[in-house]
């Protein structure tokens, strides 16, 4: 039994509250992962100020977000005594300032945490800066278990990836009812299967990651720009990957253009096998790209999945979106290397080339979720490691 974790707040109320915001935490899973999916509130004299989460990947994590709401209340800052959060806070700089330096900075003189973070490298140290500057830290142990509140999380920590890193991959596709990448001659232009609306949230999710990958067959076949428009941040364009083993690309792509106004545009890199096509190599170079010679998949004739993988990750990329036809995804899904899947089916009957049905129908997505975008079905979830 754990006494006085605070004024007014037992230890059956605080686990309470810990499985609320474990279960108000989860909603943000998508657009967390690879992070994990953590909440935290800030409390004065037993009374709850300040409550938050981490929302989005790059984004606030948890305990800023309640320390900033709390700033906000009519309690008074040397009054708050108590911050209650579902994972140890972070100790490490990453693409935030370390929470434990947030919460050293508030003044507050408890914190209670309801799992340790599991990654090897930093657990037990955010419970230990806070004890050393004085802060009393309440571990209450299996009251957020991991493999319940962020299953993504403990298989972005686990040994094999931390021995083998390699980026969180996300595929996104549209489809038709019957599962075609492709729409029928004369819907969409033959291109086009999503609404508006799913197409903005497209422009979001592109924002807020640090690479996009497709193959050179969605090149030539759509002659896409995976540019970022409002409502996206186009001031954080992504790195925009090429999977091209034999460089088919033409220098003329619409990638390969200046941005309009109102468009944000990243480095075009293209991989391609060693060796092949020193001229096309050069004429992509021209037109503003970087090429780069990979080794082969054991199949040949491409490159090697996993040599694009460990490219990617010196590359300092850590998440990814592959927008890619029916060969590369498949292909990536085959191979495990696909970590999340976000799928927009459309009012669309029939449509052209390879389903994607058997796929989905066999899939088992750990965290699913289904849902409407204007009159697209939305499909989310993790498929679980075969």
């Amino acid at each position: 039994m754990i006494r006085g974790i605070a004024s007014g707040l037992d230890e059956g109320r605080t686990t309470h509250l810990m499985e609320e915001l474990c279960r108000e935490a989860a909603a943000f899973r998508f657009e967390v992962a690879p992070n994990p999916c953590v909440g935290a509130a800030v409390f004065a004299g037993g009374r709850e100020v300040g409550r938050g989460f981490h929302r989005r990947w790059g984004g606030p994590h948890a305990e800023v977000e309640a320390l900033s709401a709390a700033a906000g209340s009519d309690a008074p800052r040397e009054r708050w005594d108590l911050l209650i959060v579902t994972l140890e806070p972070c100790s490490s700089l990453g693409k935030t300032g370390p929470c434990v330096e947030a919460i050293l900075a508030s003044g507050i003189s408890r914190v209670v945490v309801g799992a340790l973070d599991p990654d090897p490298r930093h657990r037990g140290a955010g419970i230990e800066r806070l004890r050393s500057n004085g802060v009393e830290v309440v571990l209450l142990e299996g009251t957020a278990p991991l493999e319940r509140v962020a299953p993504h999380f403990a298989r972005w920590t686990s040994a094999d990836r931390l021995r083998r890193p390699r980026p969180w991959m996300i595929a996104k596709w549209a489809q038709t009812r019957s599962g075609q990448l492709t729409p029928p001659v004369g819907v969409g232009e033959g291109r086009w299967i999503s609404t508006t609306a799913s197409l903005e949230e497209v422009a979001v999710l592109r924002g807020r990651v640090d690479a996009i990958v497709s193959g050179v067959g969605t090149v030539l076949a759509d002659d896409p720009r995976f540019c970022v428009r409002p409502p996206g941040d186009i001031g954080a364009a992504p790195l925009r990957v090429i999977l091209d083993s034999c460089l088919r690309t033409p220098p003329e792509a619409a990638m390969l253009r200046s941005p309009a106004p109102g468009e944000g545009v990243g480095a075009v890199h293209f991989l391609s096998l060693v060796g092949v096509g020193a001229a096309r190599a050069e004429a992509l170079r021209a037109a503003g790209s970087s090429v780069h010679g990979l080794h082969g998949a054991e199949s040949g004739g491409h490159v090697s999945l996993s040599a694009v993988e460990a490219w990617l990750w010196d590359a300092g990329v850590r998440r990814v979106l592959l927008e890619a036809g029916p060969t590369l995804l498949r292909a990536c899904l085959a191979a495990g290397a696909v970590d999340q899947v976000r799928v927009y089916t459309g009012a669309v009957n029939g449509g052209r080339g390879p389903s994607m049905g058997e796929w989905l129908g066999s899939a088992t997505l750990d965290g699913r979720a289904e849902r409407e975008c204007g009159e697209d079905a939305v499909l989310e979830g993790f498929p679980r490691p075969v």
